[in-house]
């Protein structure tokens, strides 16, 4: 793993939960699915949160707007990472292909399209944002499939069989759509919030928790790379299908010789999910950054 901060891992944490990739479609296909109207302008506003109307995050968390794509503050990083569904190792890769003022400018986006239910969903906004992106900054890009890379894969410890903090989704379950953007209260094993990595409230001083509601093994997969600062990536072999509830609860890098207060990640995972990692070698597509450059005026 990368030793980073506390700190620095809470917010790689928060960027892949908003940031393996989607289903590039051509950019300069005909027939591509775009904003009707679109304005993009550097942010007056670097002193403030950054803030959109819905998540720009990994998941299926979202709100339907109307059609109306509004972000204030964000990186071209976040934007691309959104539109790619970047997470874990490559949004890693991402970040050190693109220029200094990818990750330092920030913008602000305005956008709208007709507001069809068609259009109004998040899998909508990411195409859109792509035509977007490669309309104003000129993004292109493209993975390449390697073969044999380094890989972890996550494996049941019992076939078909979770631990507590990973249990399939009740489909009478209720979801909220509230932001997951700040811990909620104590109350419950699992986050309100369905489709989205969010923060939780940990039991213990000294540790992290983190959850998600009606999710995929893969989607876990892909989080769990960011939660453990992994250097490969996380691949789904448990088999497992359907959509889950899952939390973890850890200690981010115990002090050598220090009491902890909680498990390590790898003991979380184990313990709390029933799953573990096992090196393994795979086919992995590579995100390459062919060329990026600040936006047109509107």
């Amino acid at each position: 793993m990368t030793l980073i901060t506390r700190r620095s891992m809470l917010a790689h944490i928060a960027l892949a939960a908003g940031l393996m990739p989607a289903a590039i479609t051509a950019q300069s296909s005909p027939g591509k699915i775009e904003f009707d109207v679109a304005s993009v302008k550097l942010s007056k506003s670097n002193n403030l949160p950054a803030n959109s109307n819905f998540p720009l995050v990994p998941g299926s968390a979202y709100v339907p707007t109307g059609g109306r794509f509004a972000a204030v503050n964000y990186p071209v990083a976040t934007y691309i990472a959104f539109a790619y569904e970047v997470v874990g190792v490559q949004q890693e890769s991402l970040m050190s292909q693109l220029p200094g003022w990818a990750t330092t400018d920030h913008y602000d986006i305005q956008a709208q399209t007709d507001g069809s239910p068609a259009k109004d969903t998040k899998d909508q906004m990411r195409l859109m944002m792509r035509s977007l992106l490669a309309d104003r900054f000129q993004l292109k890009l493209h993975f390449e499939n390697r073969q044999d890379r380094p890989v972890y894969g996550l494996i049941a410890l019992k076939p078909g069989k979770t631990a507590p903090l990973l249990q399939p989704h009740a489909n009478d379950s209720s979801c909220s759509t509230d932001s997951p953007s700040q811990p909620k209260q104590p109350g419950g094993l699992f986050p309100g919030t369905c489709g989205v990595l969010s923060p939780m409230p940990a039991g213990t001083p000294g540790l992290v928790r983190f959850g998600a509601r009606n999710v995929t093994m893969s989607f876990i997969a892909d989080m769990l790379t960011s939660m453990g600062v992994l250097d490969r990536p996380l691949l789904d072999r448990t088999g497992l299908t359907g959509t889950f509830d899952f939390a973890l609860e850890w200690v981010f890098q115990p002090q050598p010789g220090a009491d902890l207060p909680g498990p390590s990640f790898m003991d979380a995972v184990r313990d709390q999910l029933g799953l573990k990692l096992e090196s393994q070698k795979a086919p992995v597509e590579v995100l390459v950054v062919d060329h990026v450059e600040r936006p047109s005026q509107n």
